[in-house]
């Protein structure tokens, strides 16, 4: 059954990129959720209800929690649930149109079973679970080096790092480099591919659903800073990252 799912969801973000690419070409409005820099679109919109749609119909009977709210009031991970991601990094879709991703993952039961996270410019899809490995397409990943803070590049919020929250400056100092997209799902697949050791932000559900997924496949730490444990109905203060580099930045966050 899961096979059957998993293949149609693949179909699925193919589908729904092609309209996306399209949709980015023409005029769309672009609107404002909390702030100036918290944007979003009618694409992203449009994608939410089309993704939320195909999936009750690849899915029957399953739950969809979604970003911008096309999906169900989703209380419980009893059962199927879905949790969409259908524009990722819409501030840079707007400014770059590039940048930007689509994630969606299946959770069981309240077990990360599925993630997808697709860059949509170039088309590379990072999928699987723990039953079945992790793929970039069709080549199967294998884990990351295991390097610690000092060897590797990290991502960090850049709202926290302009305030210092939790001592996020010193985590940056002592990395070998920081770096910051603007996009979750790019920051995920560079932890899942070793181009980053280590990725600590505020996220949401939609944020972190698909990512966790593959990040636990791979034998990656994650874990909420702010919790103590991840609760993917909610949002968290979340680190991904090697078992050495978490080690080092749960060493100096506070």
């Amino acid at each position: 059954m899961l096979e059957k799912i998993d293949q149609a969801v693949l179909d699925l973000l193919d589908e729904v990129r092609h309209r996306t690419l399209n949709r980015m070409q023409a005029s769309y409005d672009i609107d404002l959720k909390s702030s100036y820099k918290d944007l979003v679109t009618t694409v992203d919109k449009e994608n939410d209800q089309y993704i939320s749609t195909r999936l009750h119909e690849i899915d029957p009977g399953s739950r969809v929690v979604s970003e911008e709210g096309f999906g169900d009031e989703v209380a419980t991970l009893t059962g199927h649930v879905w949790i969409v991601d259908p524009i990722d990094g819409t501030m840079n879709f707007v400014m770059q149109h590039a940048n930007f991703y689509i994630m969606i993952a299946l959770y069981v039961d309240g077990k990360p079973t599925l993630g997808y996270i697709m860059d949509v410019i170039d088309g590379t899809v990072y999928h699987g679970g723990k039953k079945r490995g992790v793929f970039e397409n069709n080549r199967r990943l294998t884990s990351p080096a295991n390097n610690g803070l000092k060897d590797s590049l990290v991502a960090l919020n850049s709202a926290m790092i302009l305030n210092n929250a939790h001592n996020l400056r010193e985590v940056a100092h002592q990395s070998r480099g920081l770096r910051m997209y603007g996009a979750a799902g790019m920051e995920l697949v560079y932890v899942l591919t070793g181009q980053l050791g280590a990725y600590l932000s505020y996220l949401h559900p939609w944020d972190l659903a698909a990512g966790r997924v593959l990040a636990e496949a791979m034998g990656l730490v994650v874990k909420a800073i702010d919790a103590p444990s991840i609760d993917v109905l909610s949002s968290n203060l979340v680190l991904i990252a090697t078992k050495q580099a978490a080690d080092d930045v749960l060493a100096l966050v506070n």
